[in-house]
């Protein structure tokens, strides 16, 4: 499995997002799973990488929160969590997405 963290450095959630991922794969009984942390550079990048906004986690290259929105624009990401509209998802939404991912 690889996953991927993209963002841009203009948006300080993805340093939060990289310690709920851990904290997640441990969750997920996926601990010491190796994160690749990758800042967007531009526009193109951006397309090439899947990027939907700062921060994106991705599994295998597909992202983890699909909603359908991707982007070219170096932009902060908004996340919906049970408290609302986020700068990121919570660990529990990450343990869920990884169990909802993994399904047999």
């Amino acid at each position: 499995m690889n996953i991927t963290l993209l963002h841009i450095d203009d948006c300080p959630s993805w340093v939060e997002a990289e310690s709920r991922l851990s904290t997640a794969l441990a969750g997920a009984d996926m601990p010491g799973t190796p994160v690749k942390v990758v800042t967007v550079m531009n526009a193109a990048h951006a397309v090439a990488l899947n990027f939907a906004g700062s921060p994106t986690i991705l599994i295998d290259g597909v992202d983890l929160f699909p909603d359908g929105a991707r982007a070219s624009d170096l932009a902060c990401r908004i996340y919906r969590t049970p408290n609302g509209l986020a700068g990121l998802p919570t660990v529990e939404q990450i343990v869920d997405a990884l169990a909802r991912r993994h399904r047999p």
